[in-house]
């Protein structure tokens, strides 16, 4: 029995298919999701999400953040911004990285919630780098 998966950005829905299990970037962690898993919202960081059927990964979207919606039966995945990995440009990941930590280098230091921000987009372009260069 598989687990209905939907990945939606702000411009549309980019996915929707049954897959035998999603490994998503929540913010805690890698979580693994099988059909009739618990029931939680997740906060998504930057990273892979990968789908599998059986045993073998089908499929890698990079997402920049956002959250995840889990019921026993379904997984939504509400994506800022999402990629296939295979369509994502390694000078693209470079020059936000390199933003991203101009932005953070330039922050008052004392201004908590902007260095948390700048680091979760350092942390997104890191992962964004990451995937490129692996695909």
């Amino acid at each position: 029995m598989p687990v209905d998966l939907e990945i939606v950005s702000p411009e549309k829905l980019l996915l929707s298919r049954p897959v035998d299990m999603v490994v998503i970037p929540a913010a805690e962690g890698e979580l693994g999701v099988l059909p009739n898993h618990a029931p939680m919202i997740v906060l998504l960081r930057g990273g892979t999400i990968r789908l599998y059927e059986g045993a073998k990964v089908t499929d890698r979207l990079f997402v920049a953040g956002g959250f995840a919606e889990i019921t026993p039966e379904r997984v939504t995945v509400l994506a800022t911004e999402a990629t296939p990995v295979t369509e994502l440009s390694r000078s693209e990941a470079e020059r936000r990285l390199a933003a991203a930590q101009a932005e953070y280098d330039g922050a008052n230091k004392l201004d908590v919630p902007a260095l948390d921000a700048a680091m979760a987009r350092i942390q997104s372009a890191s992962a964004m780098l990451q995937a490129a260069q692996a695909a």
